[in-house]
């Protein structure tokens, strides 16, 4: 009350004439006092501190996992980056379109762009103004743009250099599942409040609601209306219409019914194609049928609103209810638009298209055939409470962080920045989008990095729970309708084995078939083992050969591989008798060539003969394309890691749920998509890049990229994947996103999650009959078994006598302290504690000093002469921490965890932490005394001391589990991590070969015109970069998919989620859409197979375990 009111006075009386910034802050909280209303509000926020003191033990230790990846990962990038000239910025108040490539950056990292365009930065004296500087001239600017990464946002992808490319891939297939862990945990802390509340609800209310078939007792009541056994009066004209419609108990009716269903798609195609730029003559046909169709819709919803008063429900309950039932809303709201729009255009003029896009909602009647958005108010019926408070909080967060970011960015010097959050509306669309995972902007003031770090940390996962509410609460109501338990048990079952069964024909058939398999003897095991190196060894090469300069990298190689892969097809081909797949069956070598191994492997093999016995061919002309066969290769090792043989397996286990949640998921991406081109076709209200590909060479908007609905579809898919590359819309166009991010996300996710989950199924039935050691815990190996076998064994005698016995165990208490046998509880002396205590603070002091000396300013004043302080620090710290490693070597024969052995614990994650933190400084030390580093270079062994983080493990246990990690997830990964390396792979030699010349990313230098004349061509009327560079030397560059690399690096981010570009080629747009469908699914089951086993293996999901079994 206090705070939703003082402000107003201090404001009006105390402090009159001024601009108190504050106060139009704090003026937010007034929506703290609906926390009075019902009690259910506060629940809501009050059920954060329950989540977190509930995980605190396993947040803990995800927390500490998560931080430390993060700044580990802002180290490696800073020294990526700190020299990269591309990642400098320049405040566009000062100085724009700077030449960031005449720039400067001294030793210290300072940046002097006077030569760019800019005048000079003011540093120390009585000012400090900084004009120009590198987005990663420090850990502290780097850990901001690593965090945005580790969530999956790439906002500079185009910006990094290639060791910057190799983190960035790296931390967007592994990082990102390891660093959610802390934002998985508490939402799913904060979900298991919410579900146990809601369980402690219904025991003193009375029972829940159990839903089945997709409805309760008020859908079935509704449905009735439907189909009933009411048969209509056949001797007036209502009861033959209700019978005709309602019934439809006659073959014309069913013929009705189907010639309605065809009017549907082919309406709805109709609009589709009027959006395009076609001829008179076919936009009148297509307006013509547009209205023929609707006027068909109306006759049909007036019959059936007539035809509906013969049944006695409906008569009881009226026509008006009966208009709110789902199919006639559906009806009214296809139709009604349109009636109005064309009454506006009778009068008034103006387009059609705002009408006959809602034309594709009665795509929704075909929901009779799969009961899926039937089912949809059931979830919102069933999760009310839930959703009240959850989306309460949710919106309390979005108001309150769209305020307090509107205070941080209004005054930026930044001109994109200050114009999104100009006003608090104007923030609430980006920050709507920040608190669903996405980071659009990126140049944020120092306030608002760290508030935007705190919602990519904690507030995204409040936020998320009413999506994620809504997204699970229809895929359980899907999947309970759609029951395939009895199915999915069997179909698991019969998975294909992937060993090879016994061979049968004749001798030398039978021979070549077990060698080339592997079977039978030592040197068929080796002939395997070297096509698996063969094929990978090519397939890199194939990569590496894209980039300039690299083309004939190793093509001896491939000469090699060509013939090995050759011998193999042979030796398969005369073996294919033998195979056991063809057993009984005739024409066994036809079958075998038009098989699908044997189509990969001959398009593998057979262009290289081409090119070579036809040097001038077309084939070696377009020998660059053909090469990209050999990536082919990879399906290969499909025959001895089945991955995606298995999809049809996982097709067929999970048919009935895909069916019915593929239809929401398409249904709601034709309609948005629909509606995303509606409102934003005639959107000229922001400027974009050029767009050549499609038209517009300057001053282009939105309405370019949305020009048709075929345009928009594509664009519509990357939004309902939760990506939002895209932010320069309108007001109508934000109004539809905000839709999609609340409701059509989690729908939309829905058969990705069912393919995932399938997989998981099947590849789980494999390894479920595998037996396991007693009392051994996921992912144990030969370490976890021997420890448990030394449990109460006592530690070997020293060779060296009684003394060095009594030594060792005097170092092992104070580093380790003992074990209370009746508390089971460590106990450490005081002496214990203050070394344990003094190394801990020692670790975090190098670590701050590692961040410090990062920093442009605090470096300078130190200065880089030799025996600086961060130099003296260092030395003594080196030495410390050799002490500490040289003492648990020699007290490792007295330490269990070491298995009593020295050698034992200097390979365990401890000892090779501890040799981590120091060896760099050595290497360091007896390069620069040999002359070999100069002062740069040794910044990179400095950095490395950033490792000393992972000795905290000593105090959190965390990352000494990773091994336990990988080998509780071995199945799976090996399954499913070869299928998402082919689909990595596979989809970057698409993108590379469709947008290589995508002149949407080209970009010429000033002198170059954009289009040109006849006498003088432009930037973007040549069919290729090169064929500009061949015009106009050096001037033309593309900036995305120049090679192989490159392409994998910015494909390895889309399958993380993030499109950083999406103005794409017609074919590169169909590869955009199937990674949206399917291909990121995919692609992210074995990172989650990961984050589920780390949670496990750190003991995640435990207290729920333990919870379930006491009920």
């Amino acid at each position: 009350d206090l705070a939703s009111t003082v402000p107003f006075y201090v404001d009006s009386f105390l402090l009159p004439d001024t601009d108190l910034a504050a106060s139009n802050f704090l003026r937010m909280f007034r929506l703290l006092r609906m926390l009075k209303m019902e009690g259910r509000y506060d629940l809501a926020l009050g059920m954060i501190d329950d989540v977190i003191y509930e995980q605190r033990g396993v947040l803990g230790t995800a927390l500490f996992v998560g931080m430390t990846v993060w700044g580990v990962l802002s180290s490696f990038f800073y020294l990526a980056e700190r020299k990269n000239l591309d990642m400098i910025y320049c405040l566009d108040s000062w100085c724009e379109d700077v030449d960031t490539s005449l720039c400067v950056i001294d030793e210290f990292g300072f940046v002097d762009c006077t030569e760019g365009g800019c005048p000079p930065s003011i540093i120390g004296g009585d000012g400090q103004e900084v004009v120009c500087w590198n987005v990663y001239q420090s850990i502290v600017l780097s850990s901001f743009w690593t965090l945005m990464e580790l969530f999956g946002e790439f906002p500079l992808v185009d910006q990094h250099s290639m060791w910057g490319k190799v983190l960035g891939t790296i931390t967007a297939a592994f990082a990102c599942a390891v660093f959610a862990l802390p934002v998985g945990i508490f939402a799913s802390g904060f979900e298991a409040q919410i579900a146990r509340r809601r369980k402690e609800k219904e025991r003193q209310g009375g029972s829940p609601t159990i839903v089945k078939g997709g409805g309760g007792d008020d859908e079935e009541e509704e449905t009735e209306w439907e189909i009933v056994d009411v048969v209509g009066d056949n001797s007036t004209t209502r009861g033959m219409i209700y019978n005709f419609l309602h019934l439809q108990n006659s073959p014309s009716s069913k013929m009705f019914e189907m010639f309605m269903n065809v009017l549907i798609v082919f309406s709805s195609l109709a609009f589709m194609l009027s959006t395009m730029d076609l001829p008179a003559q076919w936009q009148l046909v297509l307006g013509w049928f547009q209205f023929a169709s609707v006027t068909a819709f109306t006759c049909e919803y007036i019959l059936y609103m007539y035809g509906a008063a013969e049944n006695p429900n409906v008569r009881q309950r009226g026509l008006l209810v009966y208009a709110t039932s789902f199919y006639r809303a559906v009806d009214l709201v296809s139709i009604l638009p349109y009636w109005l729009t064309l009454l506006s255009w009778l009068f008034v003029g103006g387009s059609m298209a705002p009408g006959s896009v809602f034309l594709l909602t009665r795509l929704m009647r075909f929901e009779k055939y799969t009961k899926a958005f039937t089912s949809f108010d059931d979830v919102l019926r069933d999760n009310l409470d839930v959703l009240a408070m959850t989306g309460f909080s949710a919106l309390l967060l979005w108001i309150f962080f769209s305020s307090l970011l509107y205070l941080t960015e209004r005054d930026s010097l930044d001109t994109e920045m200050a114009n999104y959050y100009k006003s608090v509306p104007h923030s609430m669309w980006i920050t709507l989008l920040n608190l669903s995972g996405e980071c659009p902007l990126a140049h944020y003031s120092a306030f608002g990095k760290i508030i935007l770090g705190f919602i990519a940390v904690f507030a995204t996962a409040i936020f998320g729970v009413p999506i994620g509410l809504l997204g699970a609460g229809f895929e359980e109501l899907v999947t309970e309708e759609e029951d395939d338990e009895i199915e999915e048990s069997s179909d698991a079952a019969n998975v294909v084995s992937s060993s090879p069964l016994s061979a049968a024909g004749d001798g030398l058939q039978k021979a070549c078939y077990q060698f080339v398999n592997g079977i039978g003897s030592k040197s068929a095991m080796r002939f395997e083992l070297s096509i698996y190196a063969l094929i990978i060894a090519t397939v890199i090469i194939g990569v590496v050969q894209t980039v300039p300069g690299y083309d004939d990298f190793f093509s001896w190689l491939e000469w090699v591989a060509v013939s090995v892969f050759t011998f193999e097809y042979l030796l398969r081909f005369v073996g294919c008798g033998a195979d056991p797949e063809y057993s009984g069956l005739s024409f066994k070598r036809m079958r075998y060539i038009l098989s699908f191994y044997s189509i990969i492997d001959l398009l593998a093999i057979v262009p290289f003969y081409i090119a070579m016995a036809t040097p001038t061919s077309w084939v070696d002309q377009h020998d660059e394309y053909f090469r990209m066969l050999r990536l082919l290769r990879l399906l290969k090792l499909d025959k001895y890691f089945p991955s995606i043989s298995l999809v049809d397996d996982v097709v067929r286990l999970k048919r009935n749920v895909l069916a019915v949640s593929c239809f929401a998921a398409l249904t709601l991406w034709v309609i948005f998509a629909g509606l995303m081109y509606v409102a934003e076709y005639q959107d000229f209200s922001m400027e974009i890049d050029p767009l050549p590909l499609y038209g517009c060479n300057d001053g282009c908007t939105m309405s370019v990229r949305f020009s048709d609905y075929f345009n928009s579809f594509p664009l519509t898919g990357i939004h309902l994947t939760g990506d939002f590359p895209m932010v320069e819309y309108g007001g109508v166009g934000r109004v539809v996103l905000f839709f999609i991010v609340i409701a059509a996300v989690g729908v939309s996710s829905i058969p990705s999650g069912v393919i995932a989950s399938g997989f998981a199924d099947i590849v789980h039935s494999k390894s479920k009959a595998r037996p396991s050691a007693k009392g051994s815990a996921a992912g144990d190996d030969w370490f976890d078994i021997k420890y448990r076998e030394l449990e109460g064994q006592a530690p070997p005698s020293s060779s060296f006598g009684p003394t060095v016995d009594r030594l060792q165990f005097a170092v092992k208490h104070y580093l380790d302290g003992t074990i209370d046998d009746s508390t089971g509880k460590t106990v450490r002396t005081t002496t214990s504690r203050i070394g344990r205590f003094f190394f801990m603070l020692l670790i975090i002091s190098n670590i701050v000093a590692v961040v410090l000396e990062s920093i442009p300013e605090i470096d300078k004043y130190v200065g880089n002469d030799p025996g600086n302080w961060f130099d003296a620090f260092e030395k003594w710290s080196v030495l410390f921490f050799t002490i500490d490693y040289a003492l648990r070597l020699f007290s490792a024969r007295k330490s269990r965890e070491a298995l009593f052995s020295p050698w034992v614990y200097a390979f365990t994650f401890f000892g090779v932490v501890d040799i981590l933190s120091v060896l760099p400084w050595y290497v360091e030390w007896i390069l620069s005394k040999s002359g070999y580093l100069s002062g740069g270079e040794a910044m990179v062994f400095r950095v490395f001391r950033i490792f000393r983080v992972l000795q905290l493990e000593d105090f959190v246990v965390a990352f000494s589990k990773l091994d336990n990690v990988f080998r509780a997830s071995k199945d799976v990964l090996k399954a499913t991590g070869l299928m998402a390396v082919i689909i990595w792979v596979g989809s970057s030699a698409l993108f590379f070969i469709f947008e290589q010349n995508n002149p949407n990313f080209r970009s010429c230098d000033d002198s170059v015109p954009r289009t040109g004349t006849n006498d003088e061509p432009g930037c973007y009327d040549f069919d290729s970069t090169q064929a500009c560079n061949g015009y106009y030397p050096d001037m033309c560059s593309q900036s995305a998919f120049t090679n192989m690399p490159n392409t994998m690096f910015y494909v390895a981010v889309f399958l993380g989620g993030d499109w950083g570009f999406v103005d794409f080629t017609w074919p590169g747009k169909l590869v955009c859409m199937f990674l949206c469908v399917a291909g990121i699914a995919l692609y992210s089951i074995p990172v989650g197979t990961l984050f589920d086993s780390f949670g496990a293996v750190i003991g995640l999901g435990e207290e729920d375990e333990e919870e379930d079994e006491e009920t």
